[in-house]
Formats: C-alpha cells, sequence, structure tokens
C-alpha cells in the first residue's frame, strides 16, 4: 500500500452566513476525498471561527491523483433540532495538490450548492500531498447522530487537555514549533480523541500563509484614521485678563477699567525714568575735565547711559523702563559719574520715592522733566543739575519701543551696546521686482582668436546672481538667441546690471569680447504684458595699456536687448503654501484692504533651555512675526524660560487666503560672543491662516512649539497668543474669493516651477541681507526658517506625510465605494431596497440628478456647522508623520546640500531612493498600461478582440437606438445591484475582455 497521503488543514473561516436566527452560527466543516470522511470540531456562536485542524488522507491510487477532488462542506449545527444547515462549500480539483514544501493557506470564497442557496463568506484550508510512512491517517468519520449529540460536550472536554510532549510533528520547523495545531491522531479506542492546547483560540501563523488570520478580542491597525496627537502636543484655549477684560470662548467680557489701544495684551506697569540732560556739572579730575555719564539705580537693576568725553553740559534724552513687578524697592537713584580708566568718580545723585511717582495713562501728553539739584552720598547739595522725568506707565507709553528695559538685561548689565540688541522693532521688507532681460542678438562680434568659430554666450550679472544663454557657434559675426533671462531686484536699485559676451576658448577658459554696465534706476518698469521697446547697446572692451592704467576703446559691436522691470508679478519670496502677501509689485494694481488683523504676543511658558549661564539652563527669548512687508520683532528678555512680551502688532489684510508666521528665537549675540558670535536658535514656530478665523473673534490659546530634531520630534515649549482678524469690509472680502488667488501677469505670462524656485530662493536671499542691515539686525537664518527656505529639499519623512494626506483627501470616496459595496451585496436588504428606488426616480427624472446632488451637500455642511473648529489649525505631528519616523530618514532630512554624509551610508540612501522610486515606476507604468489598453480597442493590435469590440458597437447602437436610455438604465442598474445569489465571484465578461487587451510593455527594453 502506498505511504503517500493528502494532508488537508482546516485554519479558519471568515465572514459566514448567520443560521441561527441570532445572528451567529456554530460551524464546522466536513471533508470529502476518495470515499472517505472527515469533520472537525463545532466552534459555537462564531462567524469568523478557527480550527487548525490537521486530517490525512490515503491516496489508494496515486496514479489518478489527478481525477480526484476534494470537498469541503461548511455546515451550521442546529442543537434543538440535531440536524445541519449548509453554509458553503470549496472543491478543489486533484491538479492543484502540491508538495508540502509549496504548500501554503489559501482563502476560498464559498461556493452555493444550488441556485436558491444563500451562501458568503471565505473558508481558509492548507493543501498538500506528503510521503511519510510514519504518518497515519485519520479516524474515520463517526455516526452523525453520535457526533451531533457528543460534539459539543467533547470539545469542552477537549479545550482543558494539552497535547503530550511525546506526540511528534513531522511538519514543524523551527518558525513554527510553537505553533498550536488540532491533530487527529489513531488511538487503541473506536472514537475519535482529540488534542488541544489552552491557546486555540489565538494561534500562531507561520510567514509562509498567504493571509494572516485576525485575532479575535483584539484588532490593531498601523494607522489611525483620526489626525489626533498627543494632548500635549495640543493646542490648548486660555481665556486670560487682557487690556479689554477677560476673553471667554472668544468674547471679550468688559471689566469697569476703560478699554485702550493695546486690548489683546496684558496691562504690564513699568517706572519709566527719562535722563534727558545736565548742566554746570562740577571738575573731577586734575586737568579739569569731565567725562559723565548716568547710571539709572532701582533694586538690582542698573541702566547706563553713553558717557560724552570732556562735555560739562551733556544731553543723553534716554529713557530707561523697569517692570513694576520686578521692583523690590521703594527708592530710585539716578547717580551722575566721572568715566576713568582706574575706577569712576561719583559726581551727585537724585533721589526718588516710588511712592511719589505719578502714573500717566495715554493719551496723557508725556510727562514734563524738571531740574533737579544733584546731592553727595550723604543728601547735601553739591554743584551741577540734571533734567529728569520719572512716571509710571504701560507698554502703551510712546517712550516704551525705545527704552532701555530691565526684563530685557541681566541685573549686572545695562550698557547701550546690549541695548540695541534686545529692543523691540518693525521692520519692512524692501519691494521686489522681477528684472526681465531678453537677450535678442549681438552684431558685429570681433573674437580675439580669427582662425576659430567663436562658441558664444551672453553672461548677466546682477548683484550676486549670474545668468547665461546657451552658446552658440558664430559662423558668421552676428548671431541670435532671443532668450529671457529672469532676475530678483529690490528697491532701491543700487546694484547694476552687467552684461558681457563671452567666448568660450577651452572647457575652462573664457574670453570677454565686450561687455554694457546698465543702472537698474534707468530700466523701464511695466505693470501688464505691453510690449517694452528693444534698444541696441554699444559693447565695451577694456585693454590694458600699462600695469597702472586701464583705458576703455569703444568699437562696433552690438548687442540688442529688451529689459523691463515686471511690478505685474507678485515676487514670491516664502513658501507658495505659507504666503503672507500676494500682491503684485506695482502698487497701482493693489487693491484696498479688506481688514485688519491684531495680534498680542503674550508670553512663553516651560520653554527648554537653549543655553549654559552661571552653571543653570537658561535661555535669551524673542519673536519674530511676519505677515507681508512688515516683520516685527519683541525685545528680548533675557535669562528666563517663562518670558512675558505683552506687545501688540496690526497689519492690514489683503487677501485672506495668507498665513500669519511668528517664530521663537534665542539671541545668541549677547554676551562674550558679541555680534560676531553664533547663529540665533530656533526655537518653535507658529502658522496662522487668516481664512480660518472668524471676523471679531478674540482668540486666545497656548500654542505647542514643535520642532523637528535629528533626534525626532521635539516640544520646546508653548507660545501663549491672542489674535483678532477685524473685516473692513465684508464686500470686498467675498469678492477677493471670486478673483484669482495670484496678479494676472502670473497666468498671462506664466513662469515654470523651476524658475520660481530659483526665483524664491534668490528672493529670500536680497530680503535677509537687507533686513540683517538694520538695527537690531534681524539675521540671515531668522529671516529663512520664517521663510521656510528649504521646504522644497528632499525628506522621506514629508513624502509619506503628503502620501498619507492623499489616501485621507480620498478616504471619502473609498467610503463611498464601501457603502455601495454593501449596498451592491445587500449587506441592508432595506438600505438596498430604497438606493433601487432612489436609483429608478433619478433615471426616470434625470432632471432632479444635479438639485440632489446639491441639496445633499447643503445639508452635510449644515449639519457639520455643528462641528467647526473653534480655533486655528496648528503643526499636528501625526499629519507630518513625525511620530514613526526612521531616525535615519531624520538624519538624511537634516543633512546638507549638497550632502556632508559618508560614501556607505549615502549609497544605502539612493538605493533606498531607487526602491522607492521603482514602486512609483511600477505605479505609472500601470496606469500607462491601462490607457494603452483603452487605445488598443479600436486599433487592431489584437485584431480578433477589436473586431469583437467593433461588433459590440454596432449592436450596442442598435440597441441604443431602439430602446429608451432610461429603460437601458435602469436595466443596467438593476443588473449591477442584483443580489449575490444571481452574482457569480469571478470577474465579470468586460473586465476579463479589458484584461486580455494588449499594451506596449512587450514593447520596452
Amino acid at each position: 500500500m502506498s505511504s503517500l497521503k493528502l494532508g488537508v488543514e482546516v485554519v479558519s473561516a471568515h465572514d459566514l452566513m448567520a443560521k441561527d436566527g441570532e445572528g451567529s452560527a456554530s460551524s464546522f466543516v466536513e471533508l470529502h476525498f476518495d470515499n472517505q470522511k472527515f469533520r472537525s470540531t463545532v466552534k459555537e456562536k462564531d462567524l469568523n471561527p478557527v480550527w487548525n485542524e490537521t486530517f490525512y488522507f490515503n491516496i489508494t491510487d496515486p496514479t489518478n491523483l489527478q481525477n480526484l477532488t476534494l470537498d469541503a462542506y461548511v455546515y451550521n449545527n442546529n442543537k434543538a433540532t440535531h440536524s445541519r444547515s449548509f453554509l458553503g462549500r470549496v472543491r478543489l480539483n486533484g491538479t492543484s495538490f502540491v508538495p508540502y514544501s509549496d504548500a501554503v493557506v489559501l482563502h476560498y470564497p464559498l461556493e452555493k450548492r444550488g441556485i436558491l442557496s444563500r451562501v458568503k463568506g471565505e473558508l481558509g484550508l492548507k493543501v498538500y500531498v506528503i510521503d511519510d510512512p510514519s504518518i497515519r491517517s485519520s479516524n474515520p468519520l463517526p455516526a452523525v447522530e453520535s457526533f451531533l449529540n457528543t460534539n459539543s460536550r467533547a470539545s469542552e472536554a477537549q479545550s482543558q487537555q494539552e497535547v503530550p510532549n511525546s506526540i511528534p510533528n513531522p511538519f514543524s520547523n523551527d518558525k513554527a514549533e510553537s505553533r498550536h495545531t488540532f491533530h487527529h491522531l489513531p488511538k487503541e479506542h473506536n472514537h475519535q480523541q482529540h488534542f488541544t492546547t489552552t491557546a486555540t483560540q489565538q494561534p500562531y501563523y507561520s510567514a509562509d500563509e498567504m493571509r494572516a488570520e485576525p485575532q479575535q478580542p483584539k484588532i490593531v491597525r498601523m494607522y489611525s484614521a483620526s489626525s489626533s496627537q498627543p494632548f500635549d502636543y495640543a493646542l490648548k484655549e486660555t481665556s486670560p485678563f487682557l487690556g479689554g477684560g477677560q476673553i471667554v470662548g472668544g468674547r471679550v467680557i468688559r471689566s469697569g477699567i476703560p478699554a485702550s489701544t493695546y486690548d489683546l495684551v496684558e496691562k504690564m506697569q513699568f517706572l519709566f525714568v527719562r535722563v534727558v540732560k545736565a548742566r554746570d556739572l562740577p571738575t573731577m579730575d586734575v586737568s579739569g575735565s569731565l567725562d559723565p555719564y548716568v547710571e539709572v539705580r532701582v533694586g538690582n537693576y542698573t541702566g547706563t547711559t553713553r558717557h560724552f568725553v570732556k562735555n560739562k553740559n551733556p544731553e543723553w534724552n534716554e529713557v530707561f523702563a523697569f517692570a513694576r513687578e520686578r521692583v523690590q524697592t521703594s527708592a530710585i537713584e539716578v547717580v551722575v559719574k566721572d568715566k576713568d580708566l582706574v575706577k569712576d568718580d561719583f559726581v551727585g545723585l537724585v533721589r526718588f520715592d516710588i511712592n511719589e511717582v505719578p502714573t500717566r495713562v495715554p493719551p496723557d501728553s508725556p510727562l514734563a522733566p524738571e531740574w533737579y539739584r544733584l546731592e553727595d552720598k550723604k543728601g547735601d547739595r553739591t554743584k551741577g543739575e540734571l533734567m529728569v522725568a520719572v512716571w509710571i506707565g504701560t507698554q502703551a507709553d510712546e517712550a516704551f519701543p525705545d527704552a532701555w528695559l530691565s526684563d530685557a538685561a541681566t541685573p549686572v548689565d545695562g550698557s547701550a551696546a546690549i541695548s540695541t540688541q534686545i529692543r523691540s522693532k518693525v521692520y519692512h521688507a524692501p519691494r521686489l521686482w522681477y528684472l526681465r532681460v531678453n537677450v535678442i542678438e549681438a552684431q558685429d562680434l570681433v573674437p580675439t582668436d580669427k582662425n576659430r568659430f567663436p562658441e558664444v554666450y551672453v553672461r548677466v550679472q546682477v548683484g550676486n546672481q549670474v545668468l547665461k544663454t546657451k552658446p552658440i557657434q558664430g559662423r558668421t559675426m552676428s548671431l541670435r538667441w532671443n532668450e529671457d533671462l529672469l532676475f530678483v531686484v529690490a528697491e532701491p536699485f543700487e546694484d547694476h546690471l552687467i552684461i558681457s559676451v563671452e567666448d568660450r576658448v577651452g572647457p575652462s577658459k573664457d574670453e570677454n569680447i565686450g561687455r554694457v554696465i546698465i543702472p537698474l534706476n534707468s530700466v523701464e518698469k511695466r505693470a501688464d504684458d505691453r510690449l517694452i521697446n528693444n534698444r541696441w547697446y554699444n559693447l565695451e572692451k577694456h585693454v590694458a595699456v600699462d600695469v597702472d592704467q586701464l583705458k576703455e576703446k569703444k568699437f562696433a559691436s552690438k548687442l540688442h536687448l529688451r529689459l523691463c522691470l515686471d511690478g505685474g508679478y507678485h515676487v514670491l519670496d516664502e513658501s507658495t503654501h505659507y504666503s503672507s502677501d500676494l500682491r503684485p509689485t506695482a502698487k497701482q494694481l493693489w487693491k484696498p484692504s479688506i481688514g485688519v488683523l491684531e495680534l498680542g504676543i503674550l508670553n512663553a511658558e516651560g520653554l527648554h533651555p537653549m543655553k549654559t549661564r552661571d552653571g543653570k539652563g537658561t535661555s535669551d527669548t524673542y519673536c519674530v512675526a511676519k505677515y507681508g512687508h512688515k516683520w516685527v520683532r519683541t525685545r528680548t528678555v533675557m535669562d528666563n524660560l517663562s518670558p512675558k512680551f505683552n506687545e501688540q502688532y496690526t497689519w492690514e489684510v489683503y487677501d485672506p487666503a495668507t498665513v500669519l508666521t511668528i517664530g521663537v528665537f534665542d539671541n545668541s549675540q549677547l554676551g562674550e560672543n558679541g555680534t560676531n558670535g553664533h547663529r540665533d536658535m530656533k526655537i518653535g514656530k507658529v502658522r496662522i491662516r487668516i481664512s480660518t478665523l472668524e471676523t471679531g473673534r478674540v482668540y486666545t490659546h497656548s500654542y505647542p512649539l514643535l520642532v523637528l530634531h535629528p533626534s525626532g520630534v521635539k516640544k520646546m515649549g508653548e507660545l501663549h497668543l491672542a489674535i483678532r482678524f477685524s473685516c473692513t469690509s465684508l464686500a470686498n472680502m467675498l469678492y477677493i474669493y471670486s478673483r484669482p488667488l495670484l496678479p494676472k501677469m502670473h497666468y498671462v505670462r506664466p513662469l515654470s516651477v523651476i524658475q520660481l524656485e530659483m526665483l524664491r530662493h534668490q528672493a529670500v536671499s536680497i530680503v535677509a541681507a537687507r533686513l540683517s542691515r538694520s538695527e537690531p539686525p534681524l539675521r540671515k537664518e531668522v529671516v529663512e526658517y520664517m521663510s521656510d527656505v528649504d521646504s522644497h529639499l528632499w525628506s522621506m519623512r514629508r513624502s509619506k506625510a503628503n502620501f498619507f494626506r492623499l489616501m485621507s483627501v480620498f478616504s471619502g470616496l473609498f467610503a463611498v465605494g464601501k457603502w455601495f459595496g454593501d449596498v451592491y451585496m445587500w449587506k441592508n436588504p432595506i438600505t438596498t431596497v430604497l438606493v433601487h428606488v432612489l436609483f429608478v426616480m433619478l433615471v426616470c427624472f434625470p432632471e432632479l440628478i444635479l438639485p440632489t446632488v446639491f441639496l445633499y451637500m447643503f445639508l452635510i455642511g449644515i449639519w457639520n456647522y455643528r462641528y467647526r473648529p473653534r480655533y486655528p489649525p496648528h503643526m499636528n505631528t501625526k499629519i507630518s508623520h513625525a511620530e514613526a519616523v526612521h531616525p535615519d530618514e531624520l538624519d538624511e532630512e537634516f543633512d546638507s546640500f549638497p550632502t556632508s554624509r559618508s560614501a556607505e551610508l549615502v549609497r544605502m540612501r539612493y538605493d533606498r531612493l531607487r526602491s522607492v522610486a521603482g514602486r512609483i515606476q511600477t505605479v505609472v507604468g500601470d496606469v500607462a498600461t491601462q490607457g494603452e489598453r483603452i487605445q488598443a480597442l479600436l486599433s487592431w493590435r489584437d485584431p480578433r478582440a477589436t473586431a469583437i469590440f467593433v461588433i459590440f458597437c454596432l449592436i450596442a447602437a442598435l440597441v441604443l437606438y431602439a430602446i429608451p436610455f432610461q429603460v437601458l438604465a435602469v436595466i443596467a442598474g438593476f443588473y449591477l445591484m442584483r443580489h449575490p445569489r444571481f452574482r457569480h465571484r469571478l470577474p465579470g465578461v468586460p473586465i476579463n475582455f479589458f484584461r486580455r487587451l494588449p499594451a506596449r510593455t512587450d514593447s520596452m527594453l
């Protein structure tokens, strides 16, 4: 007798039909093969049962194996009537049996027994042929009556037993040793005895299975559909007491105190001391000179004016502001000193009592300064007088922006040099223009080497920007290019346009044929696409006469140019996704503003230490806000991890589709490094889109400062802001929504994406260079961080995030498809019948289709109004894919361009990029294949397929001509949504026909 056996592992079933009247089923599997029958255990009340039971059939005639069939019947066990009901079957031919080494778990759709059968679900089987004499076949099937009566009780007893270690498993390998299977092994007794483990309900699946079975108690998802993030990273709404009153739910609860101009910040009281001038100061040195300066002392804080050399009547006119909450003394000392090399001499002082200092509230006029006689340390009057004004005010005082601030300086350092680096300032970015240089042609060129055809190109330079035309081999001395070169220039136009004609003599050697220098302020401006007059320019060439002298030689060579400053474009100096201004350069094209944006920068909390001072971590923090051409910088609050700014700024808004950006930085230009020290460190950034703000609502939120570091995402603290958008013209704002996003010239003469990206980089460099020349300077790294200068660089993390954003966008379509699939499969018969009725109505009355769609969207919008966002969106770590990012991907993102990593690491990343690109290449190829198959329908590339399609088109035309379209639509819809009992599980004829059409894949190398 042959030892060849057929092994059948009944793994599981999925989505079975409910048969017990309670929405469930007690299922078991019965196997039929070569006149042998075996049956699995019953899984009570489970539509997704898991068995993992193995059976072995004897193969009586191995030569006839291909003609044999394996039938697996799934039944529902009915305890009450001791009967069974049919749930489906699977029939496998002998030609599909494979050796054990090639076997995998396959999930077969259950088939009907007859046309009236109701069947759904899948059955997972692993079928293989094995030749092992040590394996004996399973016991024969017991009587049906005894099985149905005893199976339930037997299965309960079996769950308490364990498989003895002495039972061998000849099919197990190292990977599957821990796998819990249900074996049927022969014993001396006549009845069948089963062994199982207590972990049968949660089996382990090996890697070679086609599809892993779900664990019943818990379903683990790789990616959550929700974009929620950890609570610590979320936006927090606050209810602070501001100048206008308490903010509760975006509304201002007025207090008894009258509102001031600064109603979006907390009122901070400051003690102001204005030192104006002195007169008749005494002489302190033997030489009879005096180098006076003034120290203002309030508690531990000391502010110092600049000193004058040999001046007894100096004028300072400097203001010092001391935070009232930090003042721990009741005395103010204004001391006049004489600057000396060794030790400064005491000249005299003036004392004030804080309790007697008057309070000033704008719009009151400034307090008039008074003359005070100087006193010595004992209180006696001395020679000299000092003009001083002392008052208590708030940050709304006009003297506040230029004052020396106690909370912006250390208690031991109050020099004027540091004061210039820490004051709050408002900057205006330069107005940028696109400079268009149209190089048309050149005539009468005179090359140096007349024995060769010159290879001529035109080189155009403006500042640090250099562009070149394509080289042309000059067989004649008149050459034509007609190329447009674009540059970014800023007002005032200080640079010159330098255009030179070059001859490429060698690979790295160019010879100047001639050049022309044109001042930018002489170039014509335009605000539309009107044609600018061209002009011929004489080329000049420098000829050396001797070592110390150069003279210019003019000759007949000419260059034909068309120059203009294009003011009809908006010069992009920031990422297009976060633009804060979309107006064209030319002011005559500006529309009136639609509103006012007010920003109150309140405070920051829980900042991460950015430096170490006196053995402890600290930070010197300031904020920068950017919107349009206006940049603002708060004062630097030194040595504080919870700084309070309470500064308010306003901007005019011209377009709601713009973004306000607020950045927080650590000032690294103070201390021993000075202004030439390290780069200012970024702490975090907040973006607020104006269109997401309700008109008139005050948004007071604490924004987490999230920064991506090479080690991962990190929260650097929180920034507390108050924002209000006030609409001045509702009609203008609604009209803006119908206008193009960018100015007209971007659509009349569009620029390529590559041009825009290159020009944006140049624009950011120009803006950074101009703002760095201010006092205090807005450094280059700050401008680049606020403008997202590196947003165009490759990042694996950002690519994954964009992919999942795309999947989220199409999730609605997927949900509709799933819903229609449920209707299609009659999951809920009532819903399917209602869809049929609605479909017939829409086919009979097609004029109702569009009104129904728009009414449905209207109702969805009204319903979603209840759940509208109450706060502006903020950076989300889940959407950014920053939580699950691999460290190597972060290292790649923070790598410089060009790379500075080792060759091996770059090779590994290149291979990874090739792998990703290969998948994209496959998807693009599949899409192209489907398109080529559509083309092949009528191309006669496959003559039989085209003939079939042409005949079908003729028959369809006749049928459509004879039968009304509405009747055909109803028939097609009903056929598409027919009951699963009348539907076959294999693909339809049209799909099979389409997939057999040829594509051009076989023509590719």
